[in-house]
Parts: C-alpha cells; structure tokens; sequence
C-alpha cells in the first residue's frame, strides 16, 4: 500500500453497525438518558391536539436541543459503539436519527419492520428512494403508507442501504465529519457555529415530508440534493 494512500476512516458495514447500534437505542430507550421513540411520541401526542401539531413540536424541540452544546452531556459512555467512533458524532446520529423515527412512529409507521428501519436510515442520510420505488412498483403518486411500505421487496432495501453506506462513508471523511458533529474538546459538546442546527433543520423538514405526505422527492424544500439511486439491478 503507498504510504501516502489514506486508509478508509470507515466501512460500510462498519456504518450500518453503528446505524443499526443507534437504531436498537432509539427504540428501547437509554436508561436515564433519553425515553424510548414510542415514549417520546406519546409525551407529545397526548399535549396536542392533532398528530401533526404533535409531530411539528417534537420537531421544534429537538431542532432546539441540537443547537445546545450540552445536549449530549452525560452521553459519553451511553452508546457502547460496535466500531470507533468520536463520541459527538455518534450523539449527533442518535439525535437526529431518533427524531425521523418518531415522525415515522407519529405518522403510524411500524418502527420494527426493515423497510422502515431502512427508510428511516435513508432519511438520515439524505438517500432518494423515489426512484427505485417506482421501479419496484411502489405507487408514490399517492400518500405513501405503512401498508405500501410492507411491499417493498429485500432487494430494493439492500440497494438503499448500500447508498446510505456510502453517503455517511464520505459524511466522515476529514471534510465532511464537521456535518455531523463538530470536533470540540472534551465528550458531549455537539455544536458549534450552527452545522447540526442547519442539518438538523433539513433532516427534519424531510423527514415530515416523506412519512406525513408521502412526498419523496429528489430536492427538499430547502433545494439540498439527495443521492440518487440509479436502478435496482
């Protein structure tokens, strides 16, 4: 190997361990840290009116507390990771990552079924799907629900993951890591100079997008191109 030849920072499957680590955490919950995704959702639907005023809450929230550096304080030791990783950066997915599962959850998805695992995980990192289900046969001209969700076939999923491997695989590159949580000294501190509040806010509006109107479009509100995925071959 040529010594000036960087080693990858990560595998794919070494990401979707960490996804899937993450994932595990959102739904059980952390034991005095942070309530289980059902838990969440229940706190805000029972203070709303409407799911949707409940879900746009939880969204406001959470955007908020990605803005506060202490909002992992405590998280050090929370998630035992299956692969190395900075302590922030695994905060910041788990956050981010809990807040799309509870939309999905709001909007009567089953958290426990692959394809919303999947779905969620491509939302995360910002993976268009419209194209493969259209491919697969997956009306999206309609509100996309739980029940059609159920239809897409393994394959289908094993392409998006393999995007989502990709995605975050550059996500932490020594460029792109600071989108993901900014190096600061010391375990906890999220942010700095807005990058988690930014892509947190895109996360977010996406994630409504997608589970609450079915919308699976290539550009977000917000203009920010998503991944592509060519076919399904």
């Amino acid at each position: 190997m040529n010594s000036k030849e960087k080693k990858p920072v990560m595998t794919e499957e070494d990401i979707m361990k960490l996804l899937d680590s993450c994932y595990e955490k959102c739904l059980n919950g952390i034991p005095k840290v942070s309530p289980s995704v059902e838990e969440l959702a229940n706190d805000y639907l029972k203070k709303h009116r409407t799911t949707e005023e409940a879900c746009r809450a939880m969204l406001k929230n959470q955007i908020a507390k990605c803005t506060t550096s202490g909002v992992v304080t405590g998280f050090g030791g929370f998630i035992t990771m299956p692969v190395a990783i900075l302590a922030n950066v695994g905060s910041v997915i788990y956050v981010q990552m809990r807040m799309i599962a509870c939309v999905a959850y709001m909007a009567d998805y089953e958290l426990d079924s692959d394809q919303t695992q999947t779905f969620i995980y491509a939302c995360l990192a910002g993976v268009a799907v419209n194209g493969l289900l259209k491919q697969a046969g997956i009306k999206i001209g309609v509100k996309f629900t739980n029940g059609l969700i159920k239809k897409i076939p393994g394959k289908v999923l094993t392409k998006i993951n393999q995007k989502v491997g990709f995605r975050f695989i550059t996500k932490f590159g020594t460029k792109g890591i600071v989108n993901l949580g900014k190096l600061l000294p010391g375990v906890g501190a999220i942010v700095g100079g807005g990058l988690d509040l930014v892509e947190t806010k895109i996360i977010a509006e996406r994630a409504y997008k997608w589970f609450f109107k079915g919308d699976f479009s290539v550009k977000d509100q917000n203009g920010e191109d998503m991944i592509e995925i060519d076919d399904i071959s």
